[in-house]
């Protein structure tokens, strides 16, 4: 979010453009969408621990991706891939990272911490945003600082009010942001570095399903037929989305993508407040609000500079128009 990589379209796209354009943003919003309504999904799980939920999510999540693969193969992707030990290395710390975040959501969802996943999901732009600044040196201009200052007073807020740090949605933001760097720096297309994310960590969730099953303490095929399934649900829970997800990154531009992502935290606040009765007092609604007011702060400032960018590109353009149709002549 802190950098947009994609352009708006220059120019009004043709019939074709439009179609793409719309399919990228109903993708879009199916991923957030689906992401937003999870916990509904793991709140019928409640009975099983949040570390045997995530160990299926990963063992039938890898099942879903195999596969994909097996469907549409990707050619030479783990030959070129192992001549690559750095983004292996990136890849194996994302899988850890993943994993711990998986768990922090899952255990907030069945632990009645919704709200406060959803406050996790929208900080962690603002997280992101700080890691750009220490790790790759960017530079933020003064309505971000701002914005930034606003969200930093926000979460103290919220920690005098809950009484404690809000370790929980702090926990999503830190190990998302991380995860995104760490995904940046190994390069690797979404299905392939999934897969190999997935394959690195599934000795260790099996050797846990393992013991889980040898003590009896497995909810897998003792729990009923309806935990077994959902518990192997888990995978194209988990991989639907990222399918739309990366459906609509290639059909619409990151400012969009970015955009829509806060669809996600806002599903996730109401139905923290509406559906799972979660309380939701002025104090506590007031920390949210200053959330809420430093990402409308930080969006609109980077939608304005964009535009800026823009006249800026087009007045340069079409002031060398003419000394170039001169330069022709000449």
């Amino acid at each position: 979010m802190n950098r947009v990589a994609a352009d708006l379209p220059a120019q009004v796209p043709d019939s074709d453009g439009h179609a793409s354009l719309n399919r990228g943003l109903l993708f879009g919003a199916s991923a957030y969408g689906i992401w937003g309504l999870l916990p509904l999904y793991w709140r019928l799980l409640d009975g099983a621990g949040a570390v045997e939920v995530l160990a299926h999510r990963f063992v039938w999540g890898l099942g879903i991706i195999a596969l994909l693969l097996w469907v549409r193969p990707r050619a030479g992707w783990w030959r070129a891939l192992r001549q690559r030990p750095a983004a292996l290395r990136f890849l194996a710390a994302a899988a850890v990272v993943i994993a711990f975040n998986w768990y922090f959501y899952i255990w907030g969802v069945n632990h009645e911490r919704v709200v406060e996943t959803s406050l996790g999901y929208f900080i962690s732009p603002l997280v992101t945003v700080v890691v750009g600044v220490v790790l790759f040196r960017e530079r933020l201009r003064r309505p971000q600082r701002f914005a930034l200052s606003l969200a930093a007073v926000a979460v103290a807020w919220l920690t005098f009010d809950y009484g404690r740090v809000p370790w929980v949605a702090v926990g999503l933001a830190l190990s998302f942001a991380t995860y995104g760097v760490l995904k940046k720096k190994a390069a690797t297309g979404a299905v392939e570095s999934l897969a190999v994310e997935a394959t690195i960590i599934l000795p260790v969730v099996l050797g846990y399903l393992v013991w889980l099953e040898l003590v009896g303490r497995a909810a897998f095929g003792h729990d009923g037929w309806s935990t077994t399934l959902l518990l192997i649900a888990a995978g194209p829970a988990t991989a639907v989305p990222l399918l739309f997800f990366a459906g609509a990154a290639t059909r619409i531009p990151l400012t969009y993508l970015g955009l829509l992502q806060y669809l996600t935290p806002s599903v996730q606040f109401i139905l923290g407040v509406f559906a799972f009765g979660e309380p939701m007092p002025p104090e506590r609604l007031a920390g949210f609000a200053l959330i809420w007011a430093a990402l409308a702060i930080f969006t609109g400032e980077i939608l304005h500079h964009r535009r800026k960018l823009r006249r800026e590109a087009l007045r340069l353009a079409a002031e060398s128009a003419p000394s170039a149709e001169r330069r022709s002549w000449s």
